[in-house]
């Protein structure tokens, strides 16, 4: 795992167990897009999302999906994995964690277009989504009509 490709990953290859205490403390890693020439969607799903209510304390959950064309990185898994384990004892508000990732998303790779969405457990009789894009204009980035983004695994 010496190639170009895996230089500067600090998680990948390593039996990693701690997760990063705060999205403050975890980092975004990445590797060079071996196709930057071409435009590609990578879309990615974390089903068991946690956080807390900034208000209550109480646990919020959400399906998060992240959806992106990349430039010349992409994002490495299994960061993603620990950056976004890391929320699970964050208290924000459900909209402001979406954006967060989305601009964490943004700074680590520098995506061509991004789109971040959270689906939130309904409390108190309402379920929240949020979506967040980048860049914030007119061309927009869809959602697969697959079903996948629609709640299928």
């Amino acid at each position: 795992m010496n190639d170009d490709t895996t230089e500067g990953l600090r998680l990948l290859g390593r039996s990693e167990h701690r997760l990063p205490a705060s999205p403050d403390e975890a980092r975004l890693e990445v590797f060079p897009n071996r196709t930057p020439g071409r435009s590609y969607t990578i879309h990615l799903a974390a089903p068991d999302f946690a956080s807390l209510c900034p208000v209550t304390g109480q646990p919020d959950s959400a399906r998060v999906e992240i959806l992106y064309i990349p430039d010349a990185t992409c994002v490495e898994t299994k960061s993603l994995k620990f950056y976004l384990a890391s929320f699970r004892n964050h208290a924000a508000f459900n909209e402001s964690i979406v954006n967060r990732i989305l601009d964490d998303l943004v700074q680590a790779c520098a995506p061509r277009q991004a789109l971040v969405r959270g689906r939130f457990a309904p409390r108190g009789g309402i379920q929240l989504t949020c979506e967040a894009r980048f860049p914030d204009r007119d061309e927009k980035l869809e959602w697969p009509s697959d079903g996948f983004a629609e709640g299928g695994r």
